[in-house]
């Protein structure tokens, strides 16, 4: 298999996991402000990482506008998500399952790895967002015990990573591919 990691992380988690990927899979990891530009026709394998964002996975619009002549070259697919989110937490698969149509869900498999929240590591607008969001939620008047902990849960830095979460990612890239 010759892959590729292509990664856009804005705190740190998302390159994390992609350099635990290039490790594993001893591929090159890329940032994706490179590998955007890149001619990516020698790889038979794209691993697509970013974080999650109001419910969307930023830079996707690139991965969905090359989907079709990726999968067309016959190019291994995955996109790994990072977000703030626990894994148990049902409202993860429902996003997920929203990143791309019906159609589209043959050609790519998506992966959810839990990250955190990194405060300094975040652009002024985020960091500012992601304060009000957890101040609304801390605050709410009738605010529900799960509103209450996830309003104080991201209220300050906290890692949720670990390798343990790229386990099905191997498990799919190596399916039928050796």
């Amino acid at each position: 298999m010759k892959a590729i990691v292509i990664y856009n992380s804005q705190t740190g988690f998302t390159k994390q996991y992609a350099q635990w990927i290039s490790e594993e899979l001893s591929c090159e990891a890329v940032e994706f402000s490179k590998g955007a530009k890149m001619d990516l026709s020698d790889y038979d394998t794209i691993v697509f990482g970013s974080w999650c964002m109001a419910g969307t996975l930023t830079k996707l619009d690139w991965l969905k506008k090359n989907l079709n002549r990726f999968y067309e070259a016959g190019k291994k697919i995955a996109v790994y998500a990072v977000g703030a989110s626990p894994i148990e937490n049902p409202e993860v698969d429902v996003a997920m399952d929203k990143l791309f149509a019906e159609e589209d869900k043959t050609k790519v498999k998506v992966f959810y790895c839990p990250g955190g929240i990194n405060y300094e590591n975040m652009k002024p607008f985020s960091r500012f967002g992601m304060k009000m969001f957890a101040k609304a939620l801390s605050s709410k008047k009738d605010a529900t015990e799960k509103e209450r902990k996830q309003g104080e849960m991201i209220s300050h830095n906290y890692s949720l990573i670990y390798k343990k979460y790229l386990e099905p990612v191997y498990e799919y890239l190596r399916k039928n591919s050796d």
